[in-house]
């Protein structure tokens, strides 16, 4: 069903991230946080909101995590091996100008914009980067959901950084310490998650909006197709247009016919 996803060291992180959500999760209702109170006040709407953003966090990684990203199945003259968007995206001419590179790893011929990723041994079109974290690449197909998923995740971390700051009151004690380590734990855990939920989201949105990858921002000089591009961006087609299609776009795109485009209108 999701062919090349790395299961063995994929199923730890897998197991750590749900361990950990769900782990802090009962954390903030052990202590006396907001929640807690609310919970035994019988006022269960935020904490059943709450709940189930956690889980609707968790679910969204499941599926990112364990989807295609977009992985290059076959060259373009082996039209039966592949899926009908990929089909309507061979049976558009690439322009002569641009020369499609065969893969020195899969032998395949790959479209523009794709890159070979050795940890999942699959090309995967319009490369983002393979993330640790969910153990699988980010590509075309999974990297809207990917910024979804960080949205949800970073609403879910800020309201539980108020929640168990609720819960932590602070005195210079032993006892204290004993009875609050887990929540006060919880809490550094939480802060740290946040600000690398909000750089990742922030930088992605902004990769999005300018039609661009993190591969291809880091190693410009060394993709020969921006190289050998007068446009600075030969993808980008405005920041309203770039989210339109990054966002809402249910198929595969041929983006020879765009950096022909733009490559022919250089200055």
């Amino acid at each position: 069903m999701w062919p090349g996803v790395p299961w063995g060291s994929g199923c730890l992180v897998r197991a750590a991230h749900t361990g950990l959500s769900w782990g802090i999760t009962v954390a903030l209702f052990l202590h006396p946080t907001d929640l807690r109170r609310q919970e035994e006040q019988g006022e269960l709407l935020q904490p059943l909101l709450f709940v189930s953003l956690v889980l609707c966090s968790v679910l969204l990684y499941f599926i990112v995590s364990l989807m295609d990203p977009g992985y290059v199945e076959s060259d373009g003259d082996q039209k039966e091996a592949v899926n009908e968007e990929q089909k309507a995206m061979i049976s558009q001419q690439v322009p002569s100008t641009v020369w499609l590179r065969r893969c020195g790893y899969c032998f395949l011929k790959q479209p523009m914009r794709a890159k070979h990723c050795q940890a999942c041994r699959h090309c995967v079109r319009r490369y983002d980067h393979h993330c640790p974290w969910i153990e699988n690449c980010v590509g075309e197909r999974n990297h809207p959901l990917f910024i979804v998923y960080l949205a949800v995740q970073l609403v879910v971390l800020m309201w539980a950084m108020q929640v168990a700051w609720s819960g932590l009151n602070f005195e210079q004690s032993w006892a204290w310490l004993q009875h609050n380590a887990l929540l006060l734990l919880s809490f550094l855990a939480i802060v740290l998650f946040t600000v690398v939920a909000t750089l990742l989201l922030v930088s992605h949105l902004y990769l999005a909006a300018s039609n661009t990858t993190t591969w291809e921002f880091m190693s410009r000089h060394r993709i020969s197709y921006l190289r050998q591009c007068e446009a600075e961006n030969p993808f980008d087609q405005g920041i309203f247009r770039n989210l339109w299609k990054f966002f809402c776009a249910c198929r595969l795109v041929t983006w020879e016919n765009l950096y022909s485009q733009a490559e022919g209108h250089a200055v």
